[in-house]
């Protein structure tokens, strides 16, 4: 049995953060473990704001110790990780651990919020977290962050932000286009140094869409476990998202996850 880990937040909700990872995970047939960073809860009283509370560093290095005693993965992935010490503390256990594997989805937003949340964080995912990964999965918001070019509305810019970020030392990029770039087509763009792959899908039309860019990384994360190659992980888990949107239904009256057994319950598997 593969093991696969996620460092990230807690959406209670169950569509996102870790709870998504780990339902992606054990879709993948793999064995799925957590670091939790931080816990997101949602104001029904103040049209759904999002709060974010952050687990101390030291007990999220504390998870890691406990989690690396039994062997490395043969994956992992982190999410949001809601602290710059909580950074430091992931980059120097993965230092000392040396595992194999390693997505780094960058997170710096939430859904439902008005604006970015932890920004501030960019630089040192920049720095700590992108010169270890495998491969990282901004979206346009966040890619134009953390490439330093801002906002991404041509494909020409996505593949320059790309190739920055590429520079910082992932050795893998996938910009999720999703439906901010064409209304037609949900277009990500995967980049390993030295060509482009451009991933398409027919847009879905719906809000039923929480948790898909964790579910994204997840997917990319378990995939690799298993023994595929970066590209083919990726496209698997676009191909795994489609659905699992197609499939979503409404959470309440702010928000709709997606369905992450839709790609199983189509009769296609994932191991």
């Amino acid at each position: 049995m593969k093991k696969t880990l996620t460092i990230a937040g807690s959406d209670s909700t169950g569509g996102a953060g870790l709870q998504a990872d780990l339902k992606t995970f054990q879709e993948f047939g793999t064995f799925g473990m957590s670091a939790i960073t931080s816990i997101v809860t949602m104001d029904s009283a103040r049209n759904w704001s999002h709060e974010i509370d952050t687990i101390e560093p030291a007990i999220v290095k504390k998870q890691l110790e406990t989690i690396f005693s039994a062997g490395n993965p043969a994956a992992l992935k982190t999410g949001m990780l809601g602290d710059i010490r909580t950074i430091s503390v992931v980059r120097d256990l993965l230092d000392h651990y040396q595992p194999k594997n390693i997505v780094i989805d960058p997170v710096l937003a939430c859904k439902g919020t008005a604006g970015i949340l932890l920004s501030e964080n960019a630089e040192t995912i920049r720095t700590k977290l992108l010169p270890i990964a495998d491969i990282t999965t901004p979206n346009l918001i966040e890619a134009g962050i953390l490439s330093g070019i801002g906002d991404l509305t041509t494909l020409n810019d996505i593949e320059q932000a790309a190739k920055i970020i590429h520079e910082f030392g992932a050795k893998h990029v996938v910009i999720k286009g999703g439906r901010r770039f064409d209304d037609r087509e949900s277009i990500d763009v995967f980049y390993d140094g030295k060509s482009f792959d451009y991933l398409s899908s027919p847009i879905i039309h719906t809000d039923n869409n929480h948790g898909a860019g964790c579910t994204f990384a997840a997917a990319i994360t378990a995939g690799l476990a298993n023994g595929h190659t970066t590209l083919a992980a990726v496209k698997t888990s676009k191909a795994f998202v489609h659905q699992a949107i197609m499939a979503g239904a409404p959470f309440n009256a702010y928000l709709g996850h997606i369905w992450h057994g839709a790609y199983r319950d189509n009769g296609n598997r994932l191991t």
